[in-house]
């Protein structure tokens, strides 16, 4: 990789990917329920928790030119998040409905096969190459390859330009059933492995990468998966473990911490939540244990609070939490 080309804002960190309006009934799902008007998104979610953590991070998307994509942008814009997004006149903001039981999440359906970002190109992209060029970090999930193909060639594009600019590029795989298979998801994020320096994902997520079977959640099984995919490219690969923490393999070897225990309210973000950490303190120059650290104390600050990212903890909250090993401080 080269160093970084001129243009664009130096160093921070740019993600890019759908944020959809996110309804919540008050109760249950019935003619006349009232609902609650949010917004949700794993690349705005980890955007926002970056924020809170007191980073530079630009937000790339797009959204329809409607009343939800005005929510979404000026939602992500409030939380201190650059946002870089068109607007498609023709096609609306995805959407996304959760449903909630007993003041935990049931079911989570998504509206958004024809949206606005469904309809993304890589040459939407020629007005921001510059920013992606000049930034420290570029994370990028799954989900964005998994919404056809437009979008996947955006993706691809994305990942070009920072390779190019010597920008490190962090692949999320945050995979969704809902929007493909796994051999379809193996299939394409597979393909990009050599193309990035970290992966993220869970072990089921990285078992699938691997044309593995899903299993316990178990060290011994995380550091076996994190040394597997690092032979298909990445530099670092880092495995979430649930309750137990993570495990990361990297230049210096695996490294595993573990979490302190949380009350679940909702888990929905956590994923979300541990990556914009984890780089909070990696673009910090902290050891990969401390990366972790930090990532495991904001995916659980997330999961005892219910909503997508509301739960995003500042500097200050993770100081306060039980047990903090959060030591990575600007």
């Amino acid at each position: 990789m080269t160093g970084p080309v001129p243009g664009g804002d130096r160093g921070g960190v740019v993600t890019l990917g759908e944020t959809m309006a996110l309804l919540t009934p008050d109760g249950r799902m019935a003619a006349g329920s009232s609902m609650r008007i949010g917004i949700g998104g794993a690349e705005s979610n980890a955007a926002i928790g970056l924020a809170r953590l007191g980073c530079d991070v630009t937000w790339i998307g797009r959204v329809g030119d409607d009343d939800l994509g005005t929510a979404v942008l000026r939602e992500i814009r409030a939380e201190g998040v650059r946002v870089v997004a068109d607007r498609d006149p023709h096609a609306p903001t995805g959407l996304m409905l959760k449903e909630v039981r007993g003041g935990r999440p049931s079911r989570v359906r998504y509206y958004r096969s024809s949206s606005a970002a469904a309809r993304w190109r890589p040459e939407d992209l020629d007005h921001v190459t510059g920013r992606i060029a000049g930034a420290a970090t570029l994370l990028v999930t799954g989900i964005t390859a998994a919404l056809g193909p437009g979008p996947r060639a955006v993706l691809t594009r994305a990942i070009a330009v920072a390779r190019d600019a010597g920008v490190e590029v962090v692949l999320d795989v945050n995979h969704r059933r809902s929007l493909w298979t796994d051999e379809q998801a193996r299939e394409v994020l597979g393909g990009l492995l050599t193309d990035v320096d970290v992966v993220l994902g869970g072990a089921d997520e990285a078992a699938m990468l691997l044309g593995r079977a899903a299993g316990a959640e178990t060290v011994e099984r995380g550091a076996e998966l994190a040394a597997g995919l690092r032979t298909l490219g990445p530099a670092t690969v880092v495995v979430k473990l649930g309750a137990l923490g993570a495990l990361a393999d990297g230049k210096d070897g695996p490294s595993y911490v573990p979490t302190r225990p949380v009350t679940v309210v909702d888990p929905v973000g956590a994923g979300d939540a541990f990556a914009a950490g984890l780089l909070a303190a990696r673009i910090e120059g902290a050891a990969l244990p401390e990366q972790i650290a930090l990532g495991n104390a904001c995916g659980g600050a997330v999961c005892e609070v219910p909503g997508d990212w509301e739960g995003l903890p500042t500097r200050a909250e993770l100081a306060r939490a039980p047990g903090s090993r959060t030591s990575v401080t600007r």
